[in-house]
């Protein structure tokens, strides 16, 4: 979701977003934020590619099968244990971070669709957000990315209504 909510989202919270021109920089931030350290250091050649595969991922969250297997084949996502100790991911132990980071992403969107649970992936249903999430409700009701994109809806439902 980092990938494609930080690279590939053009609207977000009703606003315009622009791409981020140093995208190492964005994702590398992003990172910090969400307390990962990648065990390679990201170039920027790498971040272009993540790029592209963040537009490849994106239309998985509204159910396109279709491009998500062929983003499993493209990236050569097959499971397999490499490291020491020894760490399950779902790309060969020789693969460049691009392709790696793929191949585990695509296949972690499809485990979650495979075991019934794709209605959880989203995009946001306001107007003006194209930011993606994992709904974590119990009863998977969840329709936005956030609070402000939610507010925003309802005061605009809330205004329509009053104007008919």
């Amino acid at each position: 979701m980092i990938l494609v909510n930080e690279l590939h989202v053009t609207r977000a919270r009703g606003r315009p977003v622009t791409p981020p021109a140093d995208r190492r920089a964005a994702l590398e931030e992003a990172f910090l934020r969400q307390g990962w350290t990648p065990s390679r250091a990201l170039t920027s050649a790498d971040a272009d590619r993540l790029s592209e595969v963040a537009a490849e991922l994106h239309p998985a969250f509204a159910g396109d099968v279709t491009a998500l297997n062929q983003a499993l084949v493209r990236h050569a996502a097959v499971p397999n244990l490499h490291g020491d100790p020894p760490v399950l991911a779902f790309h060969g132990p020789a693969a460049d971070l691009p392709d790696a980071w793929a191949a585990d992403a695509a296949t972690a969107l499809a485990m979650v669709i495979g075991v019934g649970q794709g209605v959880r992936l989203r995009s946001c249903e306001a107007e003006g957000c194209e930011l993606v999430f994992f709904d974590v409700t119990r009863n998977a009701s969840r329709r936005f990315c956030g609070l402000s994109c939610q507010n925003r809806a309802k005061a605009s439902a809330y205004r329509a209504r009053r104007r008919a």
